[in-house]
């Protein structure tokens, strides 16, 4: 039977790898040496797999169909977005499967034999695992627009996926690791919406059949947001966020709707989904907490573990 270690949840930001700090005093300088003491703590846990939650940002789903929780069973790939890591990543088969199998409550989910997985997954899992080079099983949540999850729905899904896990025939060590938040603005990425533009639009709709040329395109756009120091960060309404996972009080979140998160936390807030199911696939909650407001990564970059980090 498996052991399910407990949680890392973690914010990311494509800046993070593409303009890290140049002193421990830059914006953003806390937040990745607190990277390091996390994944000192996972080293100590030897955990045997991964079980990575996040999001991706129109590299491996589209709007020709887009499903609202895929899980990779065999293969995945690192598409290598603003310079984070690229190809083939070790999955971890057996877990994959029987938390496929595991699952009860009525999820379903999509399945993928080769996943192709971006910064949303690809940066946590990195600055987690360390030096280690750690089986993964990865689950996208689309975080973008919708059709969106309900956060209730993500709860709930976290609680299966736990319960999956610890009955899984897998013999070994579990840790869950949550990826995306907390407040960010960002562009729409609603097809519905007209302030869209029409080549962007078609990009989310028909990216797949060009990926890389869709990346290129979009890539420059999004690097010309770094370093900007007035950025909108909800600072407030992250401590908020993070005092109710350490209450366990997903309910509070969850009773927020989408309307009332976008509102206090942006659109890339809708990624804090992962951390939902984290939490409520772990059981417990947050212990050790780190937060910096980095406006320059347009981004409130925080952690969350379910353990102890010194």
């Amino acid at each position: 039977m498996s052991e399910l270690l407990g949680l890392v949840a973690m914010s990311h930001s494509p800046f993070a790898t593409m303009m890290p700090p140049t002193d421990p005093d830059a914006p953003g300088g806390r937040f990745l040496a607190d990277t390091v003491k996390v994944a000192a703590a996972v080293a100590a846990l030897e955990p045997d797999a991964l079980v990575v939650i996040g999001p991706d940002h129109f590299h491996a789903n589209f709007y020709d169909a887009m499903p609202p929780f895929v899980l990779g069973v065999e293969e995945a790939h690192a598409f290598g977005d603003f310079d984070s890591r690229r190809g083939r990543l070790p999955v971890a088969e057996e877990l994959a499967w029987s938390v496929r199998d595991g699952l009860a409550d009525g999820f379903d989910l999509a399945l993928s034999f080769a996943l192709t997985v971006d910064h949303g997954i690809v940066q946590s899992y990195e600055m987690v695992r360390g030096d280690a080079e750690i089986p993964l099983v990865p689950l996208v949540v689309n975080t973008a627009a919708p059709p969106l999850p309900a956060l209730g729905r993500c709860a709930g899904l976290g609680r299966a996926l736990g319960a999956a896990v610890r009955r899984s025939p897998y013999p070994g060590r579990v840790l869950l690791v949550a990826s995306g938040g907390l407040s960010h603005w960002l562009p729409s990425n609603d097809p519905r919406d007209p302030g869209v533009p029409a080549d962007r639009r078609a990009s989310m709709i028909h990216g797949r059949r060009d990926v890389a040329a869709f990346s290129a395109v979009r890539e420059p756009r999004v690097r010309a947001l770094a370093g900007n120091p007035d950025a909108p960060v909800n600072a407030a309404w992250d401590a908020w966020f993070l005092e109710r996972l350490r209450r366990s009080d997903v309910d509070a979140v969850v009773c927020l709707g989408d309307e009332g998160l976008e509102q206090d936390a942006g659109r890339g807030g809708h990624e804090v989904r992962t951390w939902l199911i984290g939490l409520a696939a772990a059981g417990r909650p947050l212990a050790w907490t780190s937060y910096e407001p980095v406006p320059e990564w347009i981004t409130g970059m925080a952690i969350g573990t379910t353990f102890e980090v010194s």
